[in-house]
């Protein structure tokens, strides 16, 4: 049995992770899988971290391009993260004529074609199991146990922080300002959480599954993206009162007229299953032909389970190397399907309006969402505090550009003082 060499990049939570992982199991994966993993190098800027985790000083550097030019490495592993070294690291890397795996997200979603075209020209593995859902196999089982299906449909939960913010705020009542403390304070959300609460980290993970389940490449950039910042209690109890619930969802479908993609806060009904993932769970939920409804569910993060599926994609590389087979599936996007803009979207809306508290109100704010074709649903009207009231409209199925047209106008009203929420309702 061939004893694959291994270089890891990158010694921070996952690093870390898979370290431990392959320290206890290494021995495992010889009699499981048929491998002989040897972490043989190390590099991380940081060198504090090698004698935290007691590695040998002569296996460890600060450059990692001496593990990139060593040789008698098989396959490198980048845990740096983000588009600007880690680039360089994984493109070296492939053509040096060693695999790659990663968990970097933003790259794949950013520069993933071009990751993908170096791969295939050394004739090397890429594989990035870890770049979403953490330890949940969702990119292995779109590429291969699903590849008999049609993807109509894939999306979920795909941001921890968020979700976690989202649960607390739902069954404790708290206030985003508190839960977003909180978060923090447990290490669950970043010092600055601007890509996990503005959405741009569920943008990233979406256009990597859209790519994957539609065959057509799309990138971070053209995803629509609302975060939860606006989202108030309110929001949550009125949702709850209508059989709701609100999850900030990174949704994608293909349709006749090309790949709708977004990420924002979604009201969806309880008794979907999406809608009882909760705390830092995620959960991807796919839509086939064939198979019909799955859904994919677990830790989206943290150490072990995100190192769990770096690990796994390493011993699948390995398993390749040992057998001498071809690189396994690559890059897959050999469709251009064309996306959808997010004002051609057609999905109902929950809105709140603050108004004075007088008759006549409701008729006007009917008049001029009738004159947009935005059928309302349901309204409840509320007092909110002397001389203003607040009315909850939930609309049946309209047009994004229609129902903004409709609120610019509706804000305009003298008695409208502010449009305090809109969010999307998706009956799935």
């Amino acid at each position: 049995m061939r004893t694959i060499r291994v270089g890891l990049i990158g010694l921070g939570t996952v690093g870390s992770g898979v370290i431990e992982i392959l320290g206890r199991h290494r021995e495992d994966f010889r009699r499981r899988a048929g491998v002989d993993i040897e972490l043989a190098r190390f590099a991380d800027r940081n060198t504090a971290r090698f004698a935290d985790l007691g590695l040998a000083a002569e296996a460890c550097s600060d450059d990692a391009q001496a593990l990139i030019d060593d040789p008698s490495l098989d396959v490198i592993i980048e845990l740096i993260g983000g588009t600007g070294i880690a680039r360089d690291v994984v493109l070296k890397s492939l053509a040096s004529g060693k695999s790659v795996v990663t968990a970097n997200k933003a790259l794949m979603a950013t520069s993933g074609e071009e990751v993908m075209v170096a791969a295939e020209a050394s004739g090397v593995d890429i594989r990035f199991e870890a770049s979403v859902g953490g330890g949940i196999p969702i990119i292995e089982p779109l590429k291969h146990s699903l590849t008999s299906n049609e993807i109509v449909t894939v999306m979920g939960i795909v941001n921890g922080t968020t979700n976690y913010m989202l649960t607390r705020m739902a069954d404790d009542g708290l206030d985003y300002d508190t839960v977003l403390a909180e978060a923090q304070a447990r290490g669950f959300a970043e010092a600055d959480p601007t890509a996990d609460v503005d959405g741009h980290d569920a943008a990233a993970k979406i256009a990597i599954l859209a790519s994957i389940a539609f065959n057509s490449r799309v990138v971070m950039s053209q995803v629509p993206t609302e975060g939860i910042r606006s989202l108030s209690p309110a929001d949550i109890a009125y949702a709850r009162e209508m059989g709701s619930t609100i999850k900030l969802l990174a949704i994608a479908r293909r349709t006749d007229s090309g790949v709708d993609i977004r990420v924002h806060p979604t009201m969806i009904r309880t008794s979907h299953p999406l809608a009882s993932v909760n705390g830092v769970y995620n959960a991807i939920y796919v839509v086939g032909d064939s198979v019909g409804e799955t859904m994919f569910f677990g830790e989206g993060a943290g150490s072990l389970p995100a190192a769990s599926a770096v690990v796994g994609d390493l011993i699948e590389v390995a398993r390749r190397i040992q057998s001498g087979s071809a690189p396994t599936v690559g890059c897959t996007c050999t469709e251009v399907l064309p996306l959808r803009d997010i004002a051609d979207l057609e999905t109902g809306y929950y809105i709140r309006l603050e108004v004075a508290d007088k008759p006549g109100v409701l008729a006007a704010v009917a008049s001029v969402f009738g004159a947009h074709e935005v059928s309302i649903a349901s309204v409840i009207q509320k007092r909110a505090e002397e001389g203003v009231a607040e009315i909850v409209y939930v609309t049946h199925c309209a047009r994004e550009a229609s129902v903004r047209s409709a609120l610019s106008e509706i804000e305009a009203l003298d008695v409208v003082s502010r449009t305090a929420a809109v969010i999307r309702v998706e009956d799935i």
